[in-house]
């Protein structure tokens, strides 16, 4: 009898240790990637999307996601971050360059893809930039040429006395726009002011600052401004002040025109190299940033309309916002 119930639990015990080798078996075959994204607004949920969809369509059902939203604060970011770090997650998208610092803070070894990044040297202090991080992170961007931005103003408003950029100083992807969007102004002899906010409970009153003084106003690719562009328009609409963007999503909530990226394409970009990370083993720390593919003049005819702005050839409506 001794030795039935010594065979019954040999034999439980096999069956246990396969079903939990079958389940770490299943387990190792399904990939976890944690997104955080910093804030809610139609540019990076369009980034987000394109990264998903990019690593569905490379693994399938293998892939599992975890989707967190950090309301525009950075101290969300972090936990967010360190959370997936503890989750054992086998990949980090950060979208946005708070949530990227955020993750970098959180972790050296869990891979991390970014996206929505402006302009990595400056999110990351690296001061000798060469095209990759030398870390765990790689990703896109989604810088468009500020060169062209700065024509563009000068396309569209020839008389221009005083360009107001408006941004986000919290922002250090903004921060670095300003600064060169200012800088090529210059060489344009269009003289510039940068007119800042904290957050977003600041941004109607540097807004009116900013029209007050300027004909012209530059809004960067800032994720600030592109939550709160209900509040800008009410404002600049009000005092008859076009406003350049940065980019489409902010065109279309209150800027006239801008040269834009695709918000979706930089995301599908940077979960093709998520991919990579993921099941070829390439290493983000030697692979290049990517930018996106290309460029679009847009403008916003319903305020181009109202406020006067005459578009010349080579320019295409700003599409609808996506449902």
């Amino acid at each position: 009898m001794k030795n039935v119930k010594k065979l019954i639990a040999v034999a439980l015990c096999a069956v246990m240790v396969l079903v939990a080798f079958a389940g770490c078996s299943s387990k190792s075959n399904t990939y976890k990637v944690g997104i955080c994204q910093l804030v809610q607004h139609e540019a990076l949920d369009a980034a987000t999307k394109g990264f998903k969809e990019a690593l569905v369509a490379k693994l399938g059902d293998k892939v599992e996601f975890d989707y967190q939203n950090a309301a525009g604060d950075s101290a969300t970011c972090a936990t967010i971050a360190n959370n997936f770090v503890a989750g054992g997650y086998d990949l980090i998208m950060a979208n946005a360059t708070p949530a990227l610092q955020a993750a970098v803070a959180a972790t050296t070894s869990v891979p991390i893809v970014a996206t929505s990044i402006t302009d990595y040297a400056t999110a990351l202090e690296i001061s000798d930039w060469k095209g990759t991080t030398g870390m765990n992170v790689t990703g896109t961007s989604d810088l468009a040429p500020l060169s062209e931005q700065a024509a563009m103003i000068k396309e569209l408003f020839p008389n221009v006395k005083k360009v107001g950029i408006l941004y986000c100083s919290a922002e250090a992807n903004s921060v670095y726009q300003a600064k060169v969007i200012a800088e090529e102004l210059k060489k344009a002899s269009i003289p510039s002011k940068a007119y800042t906010c904290s957050d977003s409970n600041d941004v109607a009153a540097a807004t009116t600052s900013a029209c007050a003084d300027c004909d012209v106003i530059y809004i960067p690719t800032d994720n600030t401004m592109a939550s709160c562009t209900e509040t800008v328009n009410a404002v600049a609409e009000a005092a008859k002040v076009p406003i350049i963007a940065g980019e489409e999503n902010i065109c279309r909530g209150c800027g006239v025109a801008t040269l834009s990226i695709n918000y979706y394409d930089i995301g599908y970009a940077a979960g093709e190299m998520a991919a990579q990370i993921l099941t070829e083993g390439k290493d983000p720390a030697t692979m290049e940033i990517q930018s996106a593919p290309k460029v679009t003049k847009e403008y916003n005819k319903t305020l181009c309309d109202a406020l006067g702005v005459k578009i010349p050839e080579g320019y295409t409506e700003v599409p609808p916002a996506a449902e």
